[in-house]
């Protein structure tokens, strides 16, 4: 009866898998969230594996950023991210979507009623003014940026999170930074999160590097003397975490067997 109950209920956990206990978080990992803390993750390749989600949730909770910012992600991987989150962990964020996709091959679903697929920013504080943009030219599929306001160590601040054009496409990134940076120069205090799909020496990337700085001091285009710490599987600084009106204190870089991309973490000055 009770094998009866659980194939016509399904199992209680998220995404439908049947789950003993949580992955034990590492020796040093937060105890609760960690106010100033924001973190950036491109989540997908490889996409929709099984079980993936509860190992990417116990890497966030290692970290409990304040503030963090998913890219290549379907709207029920965040759920599922954000149910572990809490469930297992006690990190309970709000969240705002920025998908610009809807593509059964990516997120599943219905053939007619695909998943939704892009960017989200998840806070452990209320998030507010939250825009949507999608650039005029995608590229290989749909791109955008997402935009929201909310509590960074104790101050408001305008968080942005994007994914630009794949990265054999430097003049499609370059139209997207075009429509992206006038919007972050209108913030005195910004964070933009985000898979820039370009090395910091990129020509498109000029506009951003005028605005704002990355977390990690050293890096700057090399032409200015930088030394970037690479941030993907194929070893290049693709992954920003750009502060415009904000300094970091600390940031570090953390592969994963859960993508092709690490999370890259920083902990921002506001005060």
């Amino acid at each position: 009866m009770a094998a009866v109950c659980v194939v016509l209920v399904g199992p209680s956990a998220p995404g439908g898998a049947l789950i003993a206990e949580a992955p034990a978080l590492p020796a040093g990992a937060a105890t609760g969230i960690v106010p100033g803390r924001v973190l950036t993750w491109n989540i997908c390749n490889p996409c929709g594996r099984a079980g993936h989600n509860l190992g990417r949730a116990a890497e966030i909770a290692a970290y409990a950023p304040q503030v963090f910012g998913l890219q290549e992600a379907c709207v029920r991987d965040v759920e599922e991210i954000r149910e572990y989150l809490e469930k297992y962990y006690g990190l309970v964020y709000d969240v705002a979507y920025g998908t610009v996709l809807r593509k059964w091959s990516r997120c599943g679903g219905l053939p007619w009623r695909p998943g939704a697929y892009g960017q989200a920013i998840l806070s452990a504080g209320p998030v507010s003014g939250r825009v949507l943009v999608e650039y005029p030219d995608g590229g290989t599929e749909d791109r955008g940026y997402l935009a929201v306001t909310t509590e960074v160590g104790g101050r408001p601040v305008r968080v942005f999170n994007t994914h630009l054009a794949e990265r054999r496409q430097p003049e499609v990134r370059a139209g997207q930074v075009r429509v992206l940076a006038p919007a972050v120069a209108r913030y005195d205090r910004a964070i933009v999160l985000g898979d820039f799909n370009a090395v910091p020496d990129a020509p498109e990337l000029a506009p951003m590097w005028a605005l704002a700085t990355d977390a990690d001091p050293a890096c700057r285009p090399a032409s200015h003397g930088g030394t970037c710490e690479t941030t993907t599987d194929w070893r290049s600084k693709f992954d920003y975490v750009f502060l415009r009106g904000l300094t970091a204190r600390d940031h570090r870089v953390r592969s994963s067997a859960f993508s092709d991309h690490d999370s890259l973490r920083a902990d921002v000055r506001t005060r």
